[in-house]
């Protein structure tokens, strides 16, 4: 048996012993030696090792501020998002799937200190999407490699690939996943469908499919910025661009002001950045 394929038998018995709620004894498997796949993997950019001072690497900035001047703006950020990549709208908390969305500060900055605070900081939309971290550890957690990091420092994923055993959902400490309980392709009890207009230039995702932001990979790749940034128009409110860039305009909103991250103690290097 190759050594490969025991370790993804190793992963699947700790997932039937001790199920999602196993992210512990999951990472003391992990902390061995990297398999051959995984080595090959981390060649091929997929690995999770922080990205190199040279070559492109993709990051944002938030400006918080601005989402507060303009208050239509989370909805036109999630609308334009959700549309390009046929998330499903299954009409519910409980199977809602986010790629991004706004949230209260103390739910996005749980670490920051809340006391005293001036009471219009809990009213701010804190869009939150997947940070696109250096070292991410739903790549690390996911045994079937359906998650993976590119050379430019974009967090992918699989479909395919994807088991649903949502060991990277357990893993990611920014709560940026969603799991398709239900068949995003189907309908509810009136016979609406759960994608209002399917994007023929973007996959649909199947039951059992775990699902987040990639940072519109596909428009990246035609030299496009994300659905979401573009959604902001001119008014700033989203810098995307590259991080290893001096020039670059993400670059020069990084060096001209504060920012935060979230969680940056855990040492997972986001590539998203906040100016409050």
């Amino acid at each position: 048996m190759k050594k490969d394929r025991r370790d993804f038998l190793k992963v699947a018995g700790l997932a039937a012993i001790a199920g999602i709620g196993a992210p512990s004894a999951f990472n003391m498997l992990l902390k061995g030696e990297a398999t051959a796949s995984e080595q090959s993997a981390a060649a091929a950019g997929q690995g999770e090792a922080v990205a190199a001072p040279t070559g492109k690497r993709w990051g944002m900035v938030i400006d918080v501020r601005k989402f507060v001047a303009n208050p239509n703006l989370p909805a036109k950020c999630v609308e334009a998002c959700h549309t390009i990549h046929n998330v499903p709208n299954f009409g519910n908390p409980k199977d809602e799937i986010k790629w991004i969305w706004p949230d209260k500060f103390e739910a996005v900055f749980p670490d920051e200190s809340h006391y005293k605070r001036h009471e219009a900081l809990h009213s701010m939309p804190i869009m939150t999407l997947c940070n696109h971290c250096d070292k991410p550890p739903c790549v690390r957690a996911c045994p079937t490699k359906a998650t993976y990091r590119m050379k430019d420092g974009v967090v992918a994923m699989d479909y395919h690939r994807c088991i649903g055993c949502r060991f990277c959902m357990a893993a990611c400490p920014y709560g940026a996943r969603s799991f398709n309980w239900r068949d995003p392709r189907g309908k509810d009890e009136n016979g609406n469908p759960f994608i209002k207009t399917v994007n023929p230039k973007f996959p649909t995702r199947m039951r059992g499919v775990v699902e987040k932001c990639n940072f519109c990979v596909e428009r990246l790749a035609l030299g496009q910025i994300p659905a979401c940034v573009e959604a902001t128009g001119t008014t700033g409110a989203m810098v995307f661009g590259d991080l290893n860039d001096p020039n670059s305009e993400v670059s020069k909103v990084l060096s001209a002001n504060f920012t935060i991250q979230r969680k940056p103690s855990l040492g997972t290097y986001p590539s998203l950045f906040y100016i409050i």
